[in-house]
């Protein structure tokens, strides 16, 4: 029987009492008219279980949207109100099919199949109003009558509405569009891809700027556990989730946005770069954008050298490079501390295992980080690769030249660096190696996998104790849950390893690392002594040698080199002499360090940086009284 039909013999049956004819036909029910007295508390009972059940699904609706998401949590706010609508529906359409059903032995279950049917055509725009508007029309109470029409009106137009929103979400990108256009945010942070560096960052960002927005485009769910993973943990962000490019969708949208960060970091590079060329044409122009280009390669940082002024910023970031920047930021002091004394000079004697990424950009940064007063430096670096000392070399030419390298030469970076090259760190061969190293105050392990840095560092540690010696050991471990399980290790006696665990992802990928960092802010008060700010922005070369500088002086004021800590119209003659050396010292090892050489014949009086030479990697005393000055000026406070 048709819907129209089934409401017409509703209404008929209603009229006669609950008998299919007047005058009780053969089949009528005795005692119907007990029922009719009966149908008012019915419907009433269903009536109010119905708002009740609607109300629960509101308030728990609500609480969910106020609490934060658990992961692996199957309720959600929308899921909440769609059960509680539905459910509600049910119980207010049973009344009316119970007439339907009634005189059957099966008849509660009918009711309760029928009253599903007619909340299944309700979600899907099918539901006739006007039926139920006569039923409750002719309910005995007044209050009962008004009620059950509102009611029933205000879910005629929330399960279809819920209907239209639950499609909407399949499509993301809509429904994402609607968050990003009306969702409350002091600063919107925008993530080409959604991985666990990305995450490691949002998360960060979130913890500080609670208001802050996060977005993150390129997502694509899928049953696989580690993309599922990584959406659980974007939702309990509160993330916006966008299947589109991060170069395609309009963040203009956020006009009164006071600040529209963007990370570009996927595992693509190649991507990284086209998607970061594409954002700079679109939005270049805004002052209130800032671009994030996770990069080590060269050819990112020619890109990005040259932006018009006055608009977007744009900063590379070398993950790597900032990692080491950061450790000897935050803890390099105890290289000077747990120098080894000597006649009038304390030696750092460093051993280096690994020479990938992290090794390299380590023993470039040593070389200028250790330039101290009163100290000397010998670095010992090993790797498994027999080419490892001649790939370094290409990078750095003058920085391992025997007429630099432990050539002592006054007034000159001073520095001793021999690299191991085809040495196996598991053999014999360089357990007894090391034991030829009489004095080690530090050991830094970066081999490129966390169990095999931990199981180095902990091999260290035995190999110098048993030539008794206690250095500071540091090792690479990206994973943060690994970190804080071995931060404590000790043997079967309970006696500590003592090893720092650095590098893991949390850290490296920290608000403090990436966007607000204290370094940096350091960094830029250097570069201004001598340059403007857009340059210290738009190159990273001035970027770079700003923050070694910022570094080194935050070491020379732990180290108490007089007049470190001094501005430089306050500094005696005797302390401006001993900082300009000491500085011109630092700045030679570093230009090297990038690969700089002196320029020599070729040109005399001038830098050449597309050739990597400058004429002022010379000894303090070759230098102009005018570059001796600026020495001083960039070497204090």
């Amino acid at each position: 029987m048709s819907g129209r039909k089934r409401w017409a013999f509703i209404y008929e049956y209603w009229g006669n009492g609950f008998s299919p004819a007047k005058g009780g036909a053969a089949g009528s029910c005795q005692g119907t008219c007990c029922a009719g007295k009966g149908i008012g508390m019915w419907a009433a009972i269903c009536f109010y279980l119905s708002l009740a059940v609607l109300m629960w699904g509101l308030c728990a609706a609500l609480k969910l949207a106020a609490s934060a998401y658990r992961r692996g949590q199957f309720l959600s706010p929308v899921k909440c109100v769609l059960a509680g609508v539905f459910v509600s529906a049910v119980l207010l359409f049973m009344p009316i099919n119970w007439t339907w059903a009634a005189g059957d032995f099966f008849a509660p279950l009918k009711c309760v199949l029928l009253s599903v049917h007619s909340v299944m055509r309700l979600f899907v725009l099918d539901g006739e109003f006007d039926g139920m508007a006569q039923f409750a029309a002719s309910l005995p109470q007044a209050y009962l009558r008004r009620g059950y029409s509102i009611l029933a009106a205000a879910l005629y137009v929330l399960a279809p509405a819920l209907s239209f929103g639950f499609v909407l979400s399949f499509f993301k990108n809509v429904s994402a569009y609607h968050n990003l256009l009306f969702r409350r945010a002091s600063k919107i942070c925008v993530f080409s891809e959604l991985n666990e560096q990305s995450l490691a960052l949002a998360g960060s960002i979130k913890r500080k700027s609670p208001q802050a927005l996060i977005v993150f485009t390129d997502v694509f769910e899928n049953n696989e556990e580690s993309i599922f993973e990584l959406c659980e943990r974007a939702r309990e962000l509160k993330a916006i989730c966008f299947k589109r490019d991060i170069a395609d969708v309009n963040w203009r949208l956020r006009r009164r946005a006071r600040e529209v960060l963007l990370f570009v970091m996927g595992e693509d590079e190649s991507e990284n770069i086209e998607q970061s060329i594409r954002l700079i044409e679109d939005y270049g122009a805004q002052p209130n954008f800032r671009l994030f280009v996770f990069s080590s390669g060269v050819e990112s940082e020619v890109l990005f050298r040259a932006l018009p002024g006055g608009g977007m910023r744009v900063r590379r970031v070398n993950a790597i490079r900032s990692l080491v920047n950061q450790t000897l930021y935050q803890t390099g002091q105890s290289l000077f501390a747990h120098a080894i004394p000597g006649d009038g000079v304390s030696l750092i004697s460093v051993v280096l295992i690994g020479l990938g990424q992290y090794g390299t950009e380590m023993l470039k940064a040593l070389s200028w980080f250790c330039q101290m007063d009163g100290y000397q430096v010998e670095i010992n670096v090993y790797d498994k690769d027999p080419l490892a000392e001649s790939r370094f070399s290409v990078q750095c030419p003058e920085l391992m030249s025997p007429r630099q390298n432990g050539a002592g030469i006054e007034g000159d970076a001073q520095y001793r660096i021999a690299i191991h090259s085809g040495v196996d760190v598991d053999t014999a061969a360089f357990a007894n190696d090391l034991a030829t190293i009489k004095q080690v105050s530090h050991v830094f392990v970066a081999l490129g996998e966390d169990g095999k840095n931990t199981k180095t560092a902990i091999n260290a540690r035995i190999l110098c104790a048993r030539s008794g010696q206690h250095p500071d050991i540091q090792a690479v471990v990206y994973h943060p849950m690994k970190k804080r399980a071995l931060e404590h290790i000790t043997d079967y006696r309970g006696h500590a390893y003592d090893i720092q665990f650095i590098g893991d992802l949390l850290t490296t990928y920290s608000e403090e690392n990436i966007i607000d960092s204290q370094l940096e802010d350091m960094a830029l008060k250097r570069h201004l002594k001598w340059g403007r700010e857009e340059d210290f922005w738009a190159y990273e070369f001035n970027y770079r040698s700003s923050v070694a500088a910022a570094i080194h002086l935050q070491m020379r004021i732990l180290c108490g080199i007089p007049g470190a800590d001094k501005e430089e119209n306050e500094l005696s003659p005797e302390e401006r002499l001993a900082i300009e050396k000491l500085e011109h010292r630092r700045w030679n090892a570093y230009m090297r360090s990038e690969g700089y050489v002196f320029s020599g014949s070729v040109a005399p009086e001038s830098r050449n940086d597309l050739a990597k030479m400058h004429n002022d990697l010379v000894p303090f005393e070759q230098l102009s009284e005018e570059e001796k000055r600026k020495d001083s000026k960039v070497g204090s406070i």
